[in-house]
C-alpha cells in the first residue's frame, strides 16, 4: 500500500496532512470512486494513515488492531448476518463444541478435515458439531449428480435383488447389470456371460459378503485410497466407471423413478428443502427392451419431484440443469444444447439451465466449444449455464482459463471454482456480478485436487466474503450422504476458528439465494427455511445447549 501512494516514512507524522495524495483517496473515496469493500473507502485510507504513523513511533495502537481484526471479520462469510440474542447464545456454544473439537484434534493428531475423509468418517460421524450440522436447516443442494444421489447399499440391497436382475463380470474386476425379461440376453464385450443374480445367490456361501463387494463395486470408499488411487487419472478412470456400473440398475424405467425419490428422501432426512440436480438424461429401458428418451426422463424427474412434495409439504420441489460429457465433440455438444433448449420448451418449470460434466483436465476447455454454447443467445432464446470450472490444479492450461471463459459465457454459477483464486480478474467478475461457487470439499479432496482442505482456496475466498454455495457432487460415490459431511468439512476446515453461526446461516441462505428459482419462489423457501431455522435454534438452546 506504500508503494502504491508513493508515501515516504518519515519521522515527521505531519507529512500525510501535506501531502495531497491521501487527501485525494479521501475524497474520492467519499465519493464512491474508490472502494468496493464493505468499509468505506476513506476509512481504509485513515486506517492506513494510522499504520504508518504507528510505524513511525515503533508501537503499534491496540485500538487500531482491534478495527482492523473487527474490519477482516467483518468481511468474512457470515461476518454481517445480524444474529438475534438467542442465536449468539446459540453460537457461544457451538463455538466452544469447535475449540473443544480442534483442541482434542492438536492432542491426538487426528483433525478430520486435514485427513482423507475416508478414513475419518466414522470420527465425523461421533462428533457433537457434526451432529448438530445434521439437524440444522441447510436450504439446497444445488451442486449434485443424477446417478450419484442414493447410497450404494440402498441401490445393492433393494434393486438388484428384483426379479430378472443380470449380472456379468469385467476382466478388471469389476461388474455390470441389467434387466431381461423374455428376450434375448445381449452380451456385453469384454464381460462374462449374463448371470441371473437370484439364482447366483443361492450358490454363494456368504450373500452378506458378496453383497459388499458389490456395493464396493458402486463407490470409491476404500480403507487405503493412497494405495487404490496412486494417480489423478487413476482414479478418475474408476470414478467414472462408477456410473457404467450404476447405470444398469438405475436406468431401468422402474428403478429410475424409485432410486430418485429415495434420493430426495435421503437429503430430506439431512434438512435439505431443494434440489437442484445435473442429470445427463441417458437412456431408461423397460423389461422388454423398450427404451426412452431424455423427455421420458425429464418428465419422470417432474412427476416423481411432484409427488415427493405431495408426500412431504415442506419440501419445496427439485430442478433439472441438462448436462453432456465434455469429452464429446463440438458438432455432438452442439446438438446436446439445442436438445436442452427443446427440453427448457416443453419443462420450463423443471429444466433450470445446462452444463458439461466430466473430467475437466481430461476433456476440452470450454471456450473449444464456443459456437454451440453460443447457439441460444445468437437466436434469442434464455438457456442459462451452471459451468463446471476450475476443477484443476494445473495452473496455466487452456483448462486452466475455464473459470474465465464461464463468466463470459454468463455463467449463473461456477461448479467447484478451485482454481478461481488463481484468476484475480475472473475472480473480480464473480464478485460483482454475484456468481458463485458451487463448493464440493470432500469430492476435491478425494478427487485429489487438496488433501488437507484447511489449504483449500476456498479459504481465502471465505476470508473475503465471496459468493458462495455448500454442495456434496456425487456424496454415494464418496460414501457420504446429503450435505452434513460437507458442511462439516467447511465449518471445521475451510472456513476455521473463525466461522461461527452466522457463516453457517448466510451459505445456507445463499442456497436459496443462487438457486434457479423465480423470485418469487426464492421469496416462498426462504420463508418456510426462516420458520425452520427458527425452531431449529429454539429447539437446539432448549434442549441441547442451555444447560453446557
Amino acid at each position: 500500500a506504500i508503494e502504491t501512494l508513493s508515501l515516504p516514512l518519515s519521522p515527521d507524522i505531519n507529512w500525510f496532512k501535506r501531502d495531497n495524495v491521501i487527501f485525494e483517496a479521501m475524497k474520492q473515496s467519499r465519493q464512491g470512486t474508490m472502494d468496493t469493500q464493505p468499509w468505506p473507502g476513506y476509512l481504509q485510507v485513515f486506517a492506513l494513515a494510522l499504520c504508518l504513523m504507528c510505524v513511525c513511533h515503533g508501537s503499534p495502537d491496540p485500538r487500531l488492531r482491534a478495527s482492523l481484526l473487527q474490519q477482516e471479520a467483518f468481511q468474512r462469510t457470515g461476518g454481517n448476518v445480524l444474529l438475534t440474542d438467542m442465536e449468539l447464545q446459540v453460537s457461544a456454544q457451538l463455538q466452544k463444541l469447535k475449540e473443544q473439537e480442534v483442541a482434542a484434534s492438536r492432542i491426538s493428531g487426528m483433525f478430520p478435515p486435514a485427513m482423507h475423509f475416508f478414513k475419518v468418517r466414522e470420527l465425523i460421524e461421533k462428533s457433537d458439531v457434526f451432529k448438530f450440522l445434521q439437524k440444522m436447516p441447510k436450504g439446497a443442494a444445488l451442486h449434485i449428480h443424477d446417478y450419484a444421489i442414493v447410497k450404494a447399499d440402498w441401490l445393492i440391497r433393494n434393486a438388484s435383488y428384483l426379479p430378472n436382475c443380470y449380472i456379468c463380470f469385467t476382466p478388471e474386476q469389476s461388474v455390470r447389470f441389467h434387466y431381461f425379461g423374455k428376450h434375448s440376453l445381449s452380451k456385453l464385450s469384454e464381460c462374462s456371460e449374463w448371470m441371473l443374480l437370484e439364482s447366483l445367490r443361492k450358490t454363494i456361501a456368504s450373500v452378506t459378503d458378496f453383497d459388499n463387494s458389490l456395493i464396493r463395486n458402486c463407490t470409491l470408499f476404500t480403507e487405503d485410497p493412497v494405495a487404490a488411487f496412486p494417480t489423478q487419472d487413476a482414479l478418475w478412470r474408476r470414478f467414472e466407471q462408477m456410473f457404467i456400473v450404476v447405470s444398469g440398475l438405475i436406468s431401468f424405467a422402474p428403478v429410475f423413478k424409485e432410486y430418485f425419490y429415495q434420493g430426495l428422501l435421503e437429503f430430506y432426512q439431512d434438512n435439505v428443502m431443494y434440489v437442484e440436480l445435473r442429470a445427463m438424461l441417458p437412456p431408461t429401458y423397460e423389461l422388454d427392451g423398450t427404451t426412452h428418451d431424455k423427455f421420458w426422463a425429464m418428465k419422470a424427474y417432474e412427476e416423481v419431484g411432484r409427488r415427493f412434495v405431495a408426500d412431504h409439504p415442506d419440501f419445496m420441489g427439485v430442478r433439472v440443469i441438462v448436462t453432456v460429457h465434455r469429452h464429446m465433440d463440438a458438432s455432438d455438444v452442439k446438438k446436446a444444447v439445442l436438445e436442452a433448449m427443446k427440453l427448457k420448451t416443453t419443462f420450463p418449470d423443471t429444466v433450470a439451465g445446462f452444463d458439461l460434466v466430466g473430467y475437466e483436465d481430461g476433456g476440452q476447455p470450454l471456450w473449444y466449444f464456443r459456437e454451440a454454447l453460443s447457439l441460444p443467445s445468437e437466436q434469442g432464446f434464455i438457456l442459462p449455464y451452471f459451468f463446471h470450472a476450475g476443477e484443476t490444479d494445473w495452473d496455466g492450461t487452456d483448462v486452466d482459463q475455464n473459470v474465465l471463459d464461464a463468466l463470459l459465457f454468463n455463467t449463473s454459477r461456477i461448479g467447484h471454482g478451485f482454481a478461481l483464486a488463481h484468476h484475480p480478474v475472473a475472480k473480480e467478475l464473480s464478485r460483482n456480478r454475484s456468481v458463485p461457487i458451487e463448493l464440493c470439499p470432500i469430492s476435491n479432496q478425494v478427487l485429489m485436487l487438496v488433501s488437507d482442505l484447511r489449504n483449500h482456496p476456498a479459504a481465502v475466498l471465505m476470508a473475503e466474503g465471496h459468493p458462495m454455495v455448500v454442495s456434496s457432487d456425487d456424496p454415494a460415490v464418496f460414501g457420504a450422504t446429503g450435505l452434513s459431511y460437507d458442511f462439516y468439512e467447511v465449518f471445521m476446515g475451510i472456513g476455521g476458528l473463525k466461522s461461527h453461526l452466522g457463516t453457517l446461516k448466510e451459505l445456507a441462505m445463499n442456497s436459496i439465494k443462487y438457486s434457479s428459482l423465480s423470485h418469487e419462489l426464492k421469496i416462498k423457501v426462504e420463508t418456510m427455511w426462516q420458520m425452520k431455522w427458527k425452531t431449529f435454534i429454539a429447539e437446539t438452546w432448549t434442549h441441547h445447549f442451555r444447560d453446557l
